[in-house]
């Protein structure tokens, strides 16, 4: 094992090559060292990605993809705006409200950074917020979208690890709640010490009800594919369907988005989807060479060698997943994280849907921080400014959400208890 994690070093640090590509290497080494046949690497590519559960990750980047472009967003914030506009630090309470509602329609963190960040950081500068302010705010509220059904990470996540995808669903819907509500005290508290959003006027009851009615058959999405998930109508993959249409219908409706705009935006959801289908069919080579090598039962015994505790274990596993998150992109994480921690956490008697909760609030903390945090690009483009402005002015948000990633750790109950009760 320690020559394969030598040629990883190699070829992803060094070379800076895609993960993709090197664990491909290291599948390629490792056959080639062990007089495997190289038959096996086309065979486990394809077996990796012949999952009918994966189709959902295409149906749910398009349906995201349609409400960024089909005028979802521009209604979803004034609504937003209607509700919390004139709480101190108003914009940045709007722009958590819009991302809670966008998150039960897209799936990705990216896709609402993007879809959010366009609309509301250029107002929040206009309004004299900071720039650093603007861009954390965004790309903090923005992470609730993978905890949030439906997401992508959870189906990801459960096609690694074998985990219902319809329990992980149910299983974020809370903590995702929870999610909004620490960041919005987070925003609140900055807010009154600065000033910003001071002297708003609260909006009319006639002004939030017009906001909601044209906001409405959007928040329609999430009820339609979470309750069908839940009545056991549909799986995870065809409510991905359904949801596609529904936000179609809901583009021409609206008539936002011209047939130019078609192209492109399948382009980018048939791109977004060929790279984590390669990693995932790439990625079961090495899950096959983990079972020989029986890497997850070594990571077991490291474990226990330490502690037979599960509170020290989880507490262990949060901090390496913090770092790796520092370092790594989620897809990669969870590849190559997920199936080697989940054996540690049932042996320790963790239930894998508080697991991989846990670990999916992980990576959301991990895409909005430097070095390499995802959706910090992006929302610091948007905005203008630099990473170290950002960096500042995001410390208080990040400390609400590791205070979050705490009572989801070691209050199972948050997690668990709207799975137990809709079975």
């Amino acid at each position: 094992m320690g020559y394969l994690l030598c040629v990883f070093a190699v070829f992803t640090l060094l070379l800076g090559m895609p993960i993709s590509f090197a664990m491909g290497v290291i599948g390629l080494s490792y056959l080639l060292a062990n007089d495997f046949s190289l038959i096996t690497i086309p065979q486990k590519v394809y077996t990796g990605m012949d999952s009918f559960l994966l189709l959902a990750i295409p149906f749910f980047l398009l349906a995201g993809a349609l409400m960024n472009r089909g005028g979802v967003t521009r209604r979803l914030v004034n609504f937003a705006f209607a509700l919390v506009g004139h709480v101190p630090g108003g914009l940045g309470h709007v722009t958590v409200v819009a991302n809670l509602i966008m998150a039960g329609m897209s799936g990705t963190a990216a896709a609402d950074a993007v879809a959010t960040g366009t609309v509301l950081i250029p107002t929040m500068i206009r309004k004299n917020y900071s720039r650093g302010f603007a861009a954390a705010i965004s790309a903090c509220a923005a992470a609730i979208g993978p905890m949030v059904p439906p997401s992508v990470a959870f189906v990801i996540f459960g096609s690694l690890t074998s985990v219902s995808i319809n329990q992980l669903f149910l299983g974020g819907i809370l903590p995702g709640l929870l999610m909004g509500l620490y960041l919005m005290m987070a925003v609140f508290v900055v807010a009154r010490r600065r000033g910003y959003g001071a002297g708003v006027p609260r909006a009319r009851l006639c002004e939030v009800r017009r906001t909601f009615l044209h906001a409405l058959p959007a928040m329609v999405a999430p009820i339609i594919v979470v309750g069908g998930i839940v009545g056991g109508v549909v799986t995870a993959t065809e409510a991905g369907a359904i949801a596609v249409l529904y936000t179609a219908i809901l583009a021409i409706i609206y008539g936002e988005m011209s047939w130019r705009d078609i192209s492109p935006m399948l382009t980018e959801v048939v791109l977004m989807t060929s790279v984590i289908y390669l990693m995932l069919g790439v990625f079961n080579i090495l899950s096959w060479i983990l079972a020989i090598e029986q890497i997850p039962q070594q990571a077991t015994s490291f474990f226990l060698s330490f502690t037979d505790n599960w509170v020290v274990v989880l507490l262990i596993i949060n901090v390496v997943l913090l770092i790796c998150g520092m370092f790594m992109e989620p897809v990669p994480m969870m590849v190559l994280l997920g199936p080697t921690l989940m054996p540690v956490a049932i042996h320790y008697g963790i239930d894998p849907v508080h697991f991989g909760v846990m670990f999916v609030l992980n990576i959301c903390i991990g895409i909005v921080h430097p070095p390499i945090g995802t959706n910090m690009f992006i929302t610091c483009a948007l905005a203008k400014c630099s990473i170290g402005q950002y960096t500042r002015e995001a410390v208080p948000f990040l400390i609400a959400l590791l205070l979050l990633l705490a009572v989801v750790t070691y209050i199972p109950a948050v997690t668990l208890t709207i799975p137990r009760l809709l079975g």
